[in-house]
Order: C-alpha cells, then structure tokens, then sequence
C-alpha cells in the first residue's frame, strides 16, 4: 500500500481536529496546496474504504490514550445526546444508514431540547476530568437507562452520576450489587424520599454537557455525510478520538489545560 494504516488514521483525525467534514474537500485542499507533502496519497475512495475497515484499530488508539488520564479516577459521568442522520419531515424517505434493519435510525425524543428527531443517541461515559471512558451507539428511540446494565463489566468500585433519565432502583441495585457502582441521579420531588441534589454533583455533571458541545460545535458531531450505517459511526468515533489525542497533546505534551480544544497545538 502507498499509505500505512497509521498515515490513513493520523490523516483522518488531523481532518476532524481541523474540522473538515468534507472528504472532498480534503482531498482537493490536499492535491493542490499540499500535494509535495503527500506523495504517496492515495485516491479518496480508497481512503474512505480503508478508514472504515480500520474502525476497531482507531477506537483501540482511543482507549489506549484515555487509559493514561482515567487509570485513577473513581467518579464518572454518564449522558446521552441526540445526532441526527436526517430532519424529522425526511424521517419516511431517507435511505441513509437503513440498509440493515438492526442498525437502521429511527425516532426518538430529546427530552433537554424538547423535541423529537430522527437518527440515533451518542452515550457518554467521561471521567471528571472531562475525558471520555467509553461510548456507545444506539437507536434514537432507547431509554438512557437501557444502556446501564452493560457498564458493570466496564467499570468497578466508583460513582457513576446521571441525569433523571437514569432513575431506577433496580438498576441501581443491580449495579452495585455486581460491580460495587453507586449510581447518584437527582430524585423527582413527587418521589418517596426526596432530598435535594448535591451540588458538587450538578456542577460536576455539566462536564459531559460541555464535552458534547464541543464535539457539536469544533468537531461539528451533528453535521454527517456518511451514508451506510459503518461510515456513520467511523466518522463519529473519529471525532471522539480526535478530541481525545488533542486532550492528549495539550496535557502531557504542551502542559497546558487538556480542554483548550481550540488553541493551535504548534
């Protein structure tokens, strides 16, 4: 091959980190500004079918660099975030990502921004710090909370903190019970026992909040032009691991604060 596997990685996550959302775009930018730089650069079509068949190798470099902030930490929060493949008026007559019924989006509710759409739902694990643990991707129509009994063979002995989309004593017995997780949510006034919210906690949970912002707005999370259902979730996982290297660099590279995201790293 003209290009290495890690060349196709490390030029896949420089163009998220730069935000541009556009593989055409790239390789035009590439060939006629930088074309000395790249003699060796492939065609686009062949990039995108190599990035995509090097899907588990990108989210390894992920969680082999989060390992070096998050090894300690025993607070964590969890979240969700709608991103959508198309507006809820198309819902009936996009083709993007269906073609398998499993994978396909379809409707869900956002309950922070009070509207439905249509796609799927981005979950969230971070550590305080603000670095992710782990993700995962679901259909837009999941609960939040559908996705907790998977954490306990993912995390042990720390506090998981959530949102009131995560209530249920169940799961929560259910949580601590197998892998010692204390998961804190805010309780409903109308609930037995109610007592107010810490608010180191609420405080402590808007981390999460900010970290999907910023994937929405430098990484541009909710602006996606894939159109199978694997280049969808490359691209997403890209991004992530793009935010994550730069966390990486700014921290034990630069000495600096690991979310200056948008301050040059040279």
């Amino acid at each position: 091959a003209k290009m290495s596997d890690l060349e196709v990685i490390a030029l896949t996550l420089t163009s998220e980190y730069l935000s541009i959302d556009s593989e055409n775009y790239l390789f035009k930018k590439l060939m006629s500004c930088h074309h000395q730089d790249f003699p060796q650069l492939i065609e686009r079509s062949q990039f995108n079918k190599r990035k995509k068949n090097l899907f588990h190798y990108i989210d390894k470099i992920r969680q082999r660099i989060a390992d070096h902030f998050i090894a300690t930490e025993d607070y964590f929060i969890v979240d969700s975030m709608p991103v959508e493949v198309a507006k809820i008026s198309r819902e009936r007559r996009s083709k993007i990502c269906r073609e398998v019924f499993e994978t396909s989006p379809d409707k869900g509710y956002c309950a922070s921004q009070k509207t439905y759409f249509y796609g799927y739902k981005l979950h969230g694990i971070c550590s305080m710090s603000g670095v992710f643990h782990s993700i995962d991707l679901t259909k837009a129509s999941v609960h939040d909370n559908e996705i907790l009994p998977g954490l306990k063979h993912q995390l042990s002995d720390c506090v998981l903190l959530g949102d009131k989309g995560y209530i249920g004593k169940d799961i929560q017995l259910d949580l601590f019970h197998h892998a010692s997780i204390r998961l804190e949510t805010p309780l409903r006034k109308n609930q037995k026992d109610y007592r107010p919210y810490p608010k180191v906690f609420r405080k402590t949970r808007k981390r999460l909040e900010t970290l999907f912002s910023q994937l929405s707005d430098q990484f541009m999370m909710k602006r996606n032009y894939a159109k199978s259902f694997l280049g969808f979730r490359t691209r997403l996982l890209a991004k992530i691991t793009a935010l994550t290297t730069i966390q990486y660099v700014n921290y034990f590279q630069l000495g600096r604060n690991l979310n200056n995201l948008k301050h040059a790293i040279i």
